[in-house]
């Protein structure tokens, strides 16, 4: 039987406990709709008196923690309640809403400010504070969501980067149990209070494998964690990956009838289709993030979107992913943002996300985060220009550097973007920083038709001579990168030979329709012929 993997920490608290892993950082990711306690989106939204009133609800809640508290615990409990009477706290994320910034993105980017400037400080005590503000953060965010952060099962030992004071005083550790953190702090507050009531704890641990219900222990006598056989440290950081491409499909997997590769992917629409992946047939060519993310709390809600994305990566193994970025705006609007100017005057896709960047910074750290966890490329929605893709990229990069200062395992993932848009496909040669093209021919069809969205459907038989042309012109300027088609199109048998002549050689289609599309490759030649016999 295989020995337990013990990984070297350090002490923050002596003691020795083990119980059932409760990792902090992979929560369940329900939609709103599978979440009973769940409010309404419309309870997300407001103005400066739905963010009074949430702060307010949070004091309360302290006020009630407080109840009964030692002194140690009372004094933590009295700094949080503190800095949410800091006027000063408020009225910054008022100004940021006096320039049309959501409330709930207001709050998170006055808070995640806050707390950037004490990581990045020089004293040890200064910078254990910032997870008293995380703490801040998070609670009034759920206030205003209407979802209070929960407890966890007693008796576990509770791993994660980091642990919120009021999530440790909450607690009843009367049932055992321990605290193992990927990074953490002797001199951080939940460490004080650790000691204080003998919960043994290790810190510096760096992110490892495990499961929720795992069983676990913590030596916070000579700091170590021990963990059950097959677990493993998550490796580190790793140059940006290789993005998806035609060389990835592997002998007789799927062939046309002369021999030539082609790589079958599936397109996801909704998280419930995830546990529905096989690796051992299809990687993901499209994820649609918005079908996931449909209101502005999980717009805001980064551990919500990273658990999503871990999920899909890890069920698809060694397969490829591509997640589109929220294609959001137009008619797809996110619960809580429809009155927001920049949704009022039409933007969609990246235009909407670059006006908006709170909104995808929040997706680009879960993103960032994810891609360690698999094969990830990052898909971007509605380009049209070869300036939003620099922006987007410089955008991504500048949230690694923040992630690398936090000390949490990331990775930069390829990003190339969905080709959509009639003016894009026609200069595909200048957009120099996309790392693969996706064609999206549902939106393309639609643009180059001139049709309305109700209307496609009946011109696309029509259009579909067109648009075939445009993408084979487009193909002959890609410059050899990797090249795919993710929209109706490659699902229709009838259109195969024509995108097969066009030099495609990667499709993703719905589920549904791999079987049909993989019998009509089989009985084709790569440049849409049917083979002798056919």
């Amino acid at each position: 039987m295989a020995e337990p993997l013990r990984l070297k920490a350090k002490s923050a608290s002596p003691g020795i406990a083990s119980g059932p892993a409760f990792l902090a950082e992979e929560p369940k990711a329900p939609s709103a709709a599978e979440r009973p306690d769940a409010a309404p989106a419309s309870r997300a939204v407001g103005g400066y008196g739905a963010l009074e009133k949430a702060i307010d609800i949070s004091i309360g809640e302290l006020e009630h923690l407080a109840d009964g508290a030692d002194a140690e615990s009372r004094d933590i409990i009295d700094f949080q309640i503190e800095v949410l009477r800091d006027p000063s706290i408020a009225e910054a994320t008022g100004a940021r809403m006096e320039a049309d910034e959501n409330v709930v993105f207001a709050w998170l980017a006055t808070l995640d400010a806050y707390i950037g400037e004490l990581e990045a400080a020089d004293e040890e005590p200064m910078r254990a504070r910032a997870v008293d503000i995380l703490d801040i953060k998070n609670r009034v965010l759920g206030a205003l969501a209407g979802t209070p952060i929960a407890d966890f099962p007693p008796g576990s030992v509770f791993i994660g980067k980091d642990m919120e004071p009021s999530r440790f005083l909450a607690h009843d550790w009367s049932k055992g149990g321990g605290i193992a953190l990927f990074a953490g702090s002797t001199a951080g507050h939940v460490a004080l209070l650790a000691r204080a009531k003998s919960v043994p704890m290790v810190i510096g641990t760096g992110r490892f494998s495990a499961a929720d219900g795992d069983p676990v222990g913590v030596d916070g006598n000579a700091g170590a964690v021990i963990l059950q056989a097959g677990s493993m440290l998550i490796p580190p950081l790793v140059p940006a990956q290789e993005p998806a491409g035609d060389t990835q499909t592997t002998g007789g997997e799927l062939r046309t009838a002369d021999g030539v590769p082609i790589l079958l992917s599936i397109n996801i629409n909704d998280p419930a289709e995830i546990d529905a992946l096989d690796p051992a047939t299809a990687g993901v060519g499209l994820m649609r993030s918005e079908f996931s993310i449909t209101s502005v709390a999980d717009a805001a809600n980064e551990e919500r979107q990273l658990a999503i994305y871990r999920r899909v990566l890890e069920q698809a193994g060694d397969r490829p992913v591509t997640i589109r970025m929220l294609d959001i705006g137009g008619d797809k609007p996110l619960a809580g943002l429809e009155d927001l100017p920049a949704l009022a005057s039409g933007l969609r896709g990246i235009r909407l996300l670059l006006a908006r960047p709170e909104i995808a910074r929040v997706q680009a750290r879960a993103l960032l985060r994810a891609a360690v966890f698999g094969r990830l490329s990052v898909m971007l929605p509605m380009v049209t220009f070869p300036d939003e893709i620099d922006r987007m990229r410089e955008l991504f990069r500048e949230e690694a550097e923040k992630l690398g200062r936090r000390a949490l395992l990331h990775r930069m993932p390829p990003i190339g973007m969905m080709v959509e848009v009639p003016a894009a496909a026609l200069m595909l040669d200048t957009f120099g920083a996309a790392a693969f093209f996706s064609f999206g021919t549902n939106d393309l069809t639609q643009y180059l038709a001139a049709s309305a969205r109700d209307d496609i459907d009946a011109d696309a038989g029509k259009a579909a001579p067109a648009v075939l042309r445009l993408i084979a012109q487009a193909v002959k300027v890609t410059a050899g990168k990797p090249v795919s088609i993710c929209g109706d199109m490659a699902g229709n048998p009838s259109y195969l030979p024509g995108l097969l002549a066009a030099g495609l050689r990667h499709f993703s289609v719905a589920p549904a329709r791999r079987p049909a599309i993989r019998s009509a490759i089989i009985g084709l030649n790569a440049d849409g012929t049917r083979a002798a016999g056919e």
